[in-house]
């Protein structure tokens, strides 16, 4: 038997199996869409170091489906907390055009990249990670990968052991390089730290207590500092690395001009430093200073004194008591650092070297 179709009716069924072939297509071009949402994947893993902050490795990875505009935003966990990597001011890190990506990272014991959306604004701790939504398209995490520990330099000043830091920090707002060749201790047994600048970038130092004090006073006896350069800045604080929040336990002397070759020279903090009645700013003289503070429960106060001073002080130079905002104890330790403010370059270029001839601790 023949089916005898018009002209008009082959049209028809033409269109209709085209249209069927069209529908079949967009389907697969869905099922594609639905199983290419966007990813990230970290390549190269830095090793698992609890001791973190004193290093730095590269992390690098990358990302498929990407919007123009997204960028990664790095971590590592150390101490229970995921920190933002490399610096709180550096807080991004740019997709290229063959879509991978790369930044330096300070060591953790795990580590982990989100790929977000251009307005997210990532925090610079936190106790657990973000999950996808809000900002974040994706999130990739990673142990670090077993090798064999790295062992940071150690010295001794008195009578405590000090890590000097070999990584980069972001204190005083920028990215500043650290050299552990830029912290030693002479035959005194004083402790040099030295600003130089080597293989075209300016170096810092920093030396971080190998252990936890609480209240009690703390004391350091400086050399003197007149003639650091405007951008330098002597650092003797509290930090603590494991503190989740704005406040790291931070309380500091701090020696510098900040930039301001005329401005005054010493400051007193308790963090945060944006509170007006947190700071103090003073005039510090010439010549061999001590500097201390005196912490116990709910105060804070802060003395500079001349000379070394080892018996009964005739002069108090600068003294100031703190009331609000005081930390309570937990395992902050004493950081001394010396380091670039800003990048105001020095005039003439040249290096720092500051002395510290003590520090003391008394309960």
């Amino acid at each position: 038997m023949y089916l005898f179709c018009s002209p008009h009716d082959l049209i028809r069924l033409r269109f209709h199996v085209l249209l069927m072939i069209f529908m079949v297509l967009l389907a697969g071009c869905h099922v594609n869409d639905a199983s290419r949402k966007p990813s990230v994947q970290i390549t190269h893993v830095p090793v698992a170091d609890p001791g973190g902050p004193m290093q730095l490795d590269y992390m690098e990875g990358r990302v498929t489906g990407a919007a123009p505009n997204q960028q990664i935003v790095l971590y590592a966990r150390g101490g229970g907390v995921w920190w933002i990597q490399p610096f709180v001011v550096h807080s991004f890190t740019k997709i290229q055009s063959d879509s991978t990506w790369k930044n330096a990272t300070h060591l953790g014991t795990e580590y982990a990249a989100l790929l977000v959306e251009p307005d997210y604004h990532p925090a610079s701790k936190l106790a657990t990670l973000p999950a996808v939504g809000s900002g974040v398209v994706a999130i990739a995490t990673s142990p670090g990968r077993a090798a064999a520990p790295i062992v940071p330099k150690v010295i001794h000043f008195s009578g405590y052991d000090w890590t000097v830091v070999a990584a980069s920090s972001e204190r005083g707002g920028e990215a500043n390089f650290y050299d552990t060749e830029n912290a030693w201790t002479d035959q005194n047994g004083y402790l040099h730290l030295r600003m130089a600048l080597r293989d075209g970038r300016w170096t810092c130092a920093e030396v971080n207590m190998n252990r936890s004090l609480g209240y009690g006073t703390y004391k350091f006896v400086v050399q003197d500092t007149s003639r650091m350069e405007p951008s330098a800045v002597l650092g003797m604080y509290t930090w603590d690395l494991a503190a989740v929040g704005e406040n790291p336990r931070e309380m500091d002397i701090e020696l510098s001009r900040w930039g301001n070759p005329t401005g005054k020279n010493a400051q007193y903090v308790i963090q945060p430093f944006y509170v007006p009645e947190n700071v103090v700013r003073f005039n510090s003289p010439a010549g061999l200073l001590t500097h201390s503070f005196r912490w116990e429960p709910g105060t804070v106060e802060f003395k500079t004194m001349p000379g070394s001073a080892a018996g009964v002080a005739t002069k108090t130079i600068n003294t100031h008591v703190f009331t609000t905002g005081i930390p309570a104890p937990a395992s902050e330790t004493v950081h001394i650092d010396l380091y670039d403010f800003h990048h105001a370059k020095n005039i003439e270029q040249r290096p720092v070297e500051v002395v510290i001839e003590k520090f003391e601790y008394l309960p």
